[in-house]
């Protein structure tokens, strides 16, 4: 299965240069991102934009697939990309800032994806959980009953994409999907979580 890591925004709002670059642990977040899905038996994209210039010669150096896209939008660059990749199944859609990722959570919400019967589901964490890592809040919707924000990973069907697609919410009630790190603040608490997972 197809998992396009979308890392062509200018991460401004961290203020320290390309954000999938940016290192958690001594590791680029990009490539925490790109070991889970790999770990999680997908088949990983990078899609760029001329924004991030030195995300590409990351890629290229490294030796991982990656796609330059026109850069006029979370969806059309996404939309553009499965016309390139020829993807016609359902595939991965992820942000670069997650770096607590683990194989575990794309295999159980694959696991649900395919239990639903529907060509779409979307992630999202508790509001609760979110605030408490520091995370920058971008919308809320109700979620079963919980306020709860986009978690940045998402399937959707290619020979769908551009029209409406029903989907399945889910939500997880895990921290590590709550580190979408925009913020210092966000990234001082991610190297915390990570380290602890390491002596832990």
């Amino acid at each position: 299965m197809h998992a396009l890591i979308l890392a062509g925004g200018p991460g401004s709002r961290l203020g320290m240069g390309e954000k999938p670059l940016v290192l958690v642990d001594g590791t680029p977040m990009i490539l925490s991102v790109i070991d889970a899905f790999r770990a999680a038996g997908c088949e990983v994209t990078v899609i760029l934009t001329r924004k991030t210039p030195y995300t590409h010669t990351w890629c290229r150096a490294q030796g991982i697939p990656h796609y330059t896209a026109s850069g006029n939008g979370y969806i059309d660059d996404i939309i553009e990309s499965v016309g390139i990749l020829d993807i016609s199944g359902p595939f991965f859609t992820s942000v670069a800032d997650l770096p607590l990722l683990g194989a575990d959570l794309i295999r159980d919400i694959l696991d649900v994806y395919r239990k639903s019967g529907k060509p779409a589901l979307s992630t999202w964490v508790p509001k609760s959980i979110a605030e408490e890592c520091g995370s920058r809040i971008p919308y809320v919707e109700n979620v079963g009953g919980v306020e709860a924000c986009p978690a940045g990973i998402n399937i959707l069907r290619g020979d769908q994409v551009g029209s409406p697609q029903e989907e399945e919410r889910i939500l997880i009630h895990d921290p590590r999907l709550a580190y979408n790190v925009n913020t210092r603040e966000a990234l001082a608490q991610a190297l915390f979580m990570k380290s602890c997972n390491k002596q832990g």
